[in-house]
């Protein structure tokens, strides 16, 4: 009895089944898909609209912005780029330095474009009418670091070849000047990766700009000669060597400037190098002897009116407030008076940024992260701004 019970029971689903083939308004929900009504269910455009993540959701790019292979994808134009390069294998102490643009980008989850105004710079960059891409990470090699240095070096050649989105700004008027073809390129922001993805980023500019002075935010010159006992061309590439190659191979002018050096060295013989290969110290205790003002205007002077590229390096901030990093240093800048040098600095004639050493193993609570993401952010006004802006108050008054 019980087994023809079940069979009964199998024939009438058997036959609703073929009822609801026939009829599709008794289709149970959800037996469609695609662009097939469900009855009594509206679709999530109909009822929410646009799919707009949420800061903690949503493909990781940097403050959400649109992300493409540029490498790959030809078609893909823009004004500049965020470029990541997963590259640590020319440090000399802690690595992890690989992590860092996907770090940075963590850290900017909570950004985007619809809320990018700031009241210190006056403005939203994804407002200013310049397109602003994600181009991923160069797949560089992590066995072959000879390799790897051409990879990054051909990917920046790539994208900086590409044509700007828009080609109607002042932007165009002063960078095109420098180029030796006379043409606008794009800016990249560079996203690492330990600091030696600067001596193929400056290899990648000279093609384009010839020689550039160098803004270097950093605890350490990073302008030592090979280190000693080393016994191959390749072992001289490292992070605390490629400003010394820059210099070799003619990379830079001579009116590069340090910012916020405290590093421990050899001897005096160090900074007497250190003029040799271009560049002039600001001292991380400058900042208290002659103030943020002095610094920027010292900075701007030094550098005139060249072409510029601006490298910071993490560890200029004081490792207690980012300790996520390969070779940290005590006594650094905070991270909001680094912020306020950025602004400073505005107008000059850049052509490309980057930032550097991110170690996010060593970090807590994504604080390092953070702090990169939201320098990123101040790259990006820095580069489409005419010049400092002007600060307004907002909160307590000069009266008070």
């Amino acid at each position: 009895m019980m087994m023809l019970h079940s069979t009964v029971t199998l024939l009438l689903a058997v036959a609703q089944l073929a009822r609801a083939h026939a009829d599709h308004s008794q289709v149970p929900l959800g037996a469609f898909v695609g662009t097939q009504a469900i009855p009594d269910s509206p679709t999530w455009v109909e009822k929410y609209g646009p799919q707009i993540d949420q800061p903690f959701s949503g493909p990781l790019s940097f403050s959400h912005l649109p992300y493409a292979r540029c490498l790959e994808d030809v078609s893909m134009n823009f004004d500049i780029a965020l470029l990541g390069m997963p590259f640590d294998t020319g440090v000399t102490y802690r690595p992890g330095a690989r992590f860092g643009p996907y770090a940075i980008r963590s850290g900017s989850r909570r950004q985007r474009e619809a809320r990018g105004y700031t009241l210190s710079w006056g403005n939203n960059p994804y407002t200013l009418g310049y397109k602003v891409m994600d181009c991923g990470d160069v797949p560089v090699s992590p066995f072959d670091n000879a390799l790897a240095v051409d990879q990054m070096e051909v990917a920046y050649s790539t994208l900086l070849a590409r044509p700007v989105e828009r080609t109607d700004s002042y932007l165009a008027t002063y960078t095109s000047a420098f180029a030796k073809d006379g043409v606008e390129h794009p800016r990249i922001i560079t996203m690492g990766g330990d600091h030696t993805i600067v001596l193929p980023i400056l290899r990648a500019l000279n093609k384009v700009y010839g020689p550039v002075s160098v803004i270097h935010f950093d605890a350490h010159l990073d302008t030592w000669p090979a280190y000693p006992g080393t016994s191959s061309e390749q072992s001289r590439v490292t992070h605390g060597t490629f400003f010394y190659l820059a210099h070799e191979e003619h990379l830079m002018s001579n009116t590069s400037v340090h910012a916020g050096i405290r590093c421990k060295l050899a001897g005096t013989g160090d900074i007497e190098n250190d003029v040799q290969v271009g560049f002039q110290v600001i001292t991380t205790d400058d900042i208290d002897t002659y103030g943020v003002d002095t610094i920027i205007k010292r900075i701007r002077k030094r550098v005139g009116d060249s072409p510029v590229y601006l490298s910071l390096d993490i560890d200029v901030v004081d490792p207690g407030l980012a300790p996520a990093t390969g070779t940290p240093e005590a006594g650094g800048w905070t991270t909001r008076e680094v912020k306020r040098i950025i602004r400073g600095l505005a107008g000059l004639n850049f052509v490309g940024a980057d930032i550097v050493e991110v170690a996010p193993a060593y970090d807590h609570a994504e604080i390092t992260g953070i702090a990169a993401a939201d320098f990123v952010h101040d790259f990006l006004s820095m580069l489409l701004s005419e010049k400092p802006p002007q600060q307004k108050v907002f909160g307590i008054k000069d009266e008070l």
